[in-house]
């Protein structure tokens, strides 16, 4: 595996890790995982001690809206790329005791065959995760923890007292523009916790700064 870049995000735990892809005229080839640069790459060390035990393939059509979900008991953390289209990655800090509790950031992850890399993003265990969709997509995703059904919640990515100042307008803008109207969303997502119910959940405990 070829880095070209590691790249912090406005929450400094969520990364984005860069790899390179090989052309000639056939096409080309790239090396998205492996498992011991993954373990003792330098540029890589957030990730040293993280095993990948669950992989996961969605596909979702244009505008979609999934989310904001996070697990407990085991802890889940995601590495997470776009196959074809474009997702739009929705990462919510809910650790109790951060300096960033409650707000949100999005990173936008759209597929180019020319492009000479491809991108995973890091989302570890303390943050709710989603994704929009302004186009139909594929996206995969490798997961720390198995699933674990009833220690799983979600913050709905319509609560009003997420904090959006971190994003990007031009994204925010874009979320807005497919977010409250669309049809392509659950009723588990869109009636998920707001911010401060959720911290009013004793299970909210599972989730403090510094611990996990």
């Amino acid at each position: 595996m070829k880095l070209a870049q590691v790249k912090t995000l406005e929450i400094e735990a969520v990364k984005v890790i860069r790899f390179i892809r090989f052309f000639d005229h056939r096409g080309y080839f790239t090396e998205h995982f492996r498992k011991s640069d993954f373990r003792n790459h330098p540029d890589l060390s957030f990730m040293k001690n993280i095993d990948f035990v669950q992989a996961n393939e969605s596909y979702s059509k244009a505008g979609t809206v999934r989310g904001l979900h996070f697990q407990w008991n085991p802890y889940m953390g995601k590495l997470v790329r776009t196959l074809t289209g474009r997702m739009i990655d929705m990462v919510l800090d809910i650790r109790k005791g951060s300096p960033t509790f409650g707000k949100i950031i999005l990173y936008d992850m759209p597929v180019s065959r020319e492009a000479d890399y491809g991108e995973w993003i890091w989302v570890p265990p303390g943050f709710a995760h989603g994704n929009f969709f302004p186009e139909d997509t594929f996206i995969e995703y490798f997961c720390s923890g198995e699933y674990s059904p009833g220690c799983e919640a979600g913050i709905s990515p319509l609560a009003k007292d997420i904090d959006w100042s971190l994003c990007d307008k031009k994204l925010k803008a874009l979320y807005d523009q497919i977010a409250p109207a669309t049809k392509l969303i659950t009723d588990k997502d869109r009636n998920g916790f707001t911010v401060n119910g959720w911290t009013n959940d004793s299970r909210s405990e599972n989730f403090i700064y510094g611990r996990l």
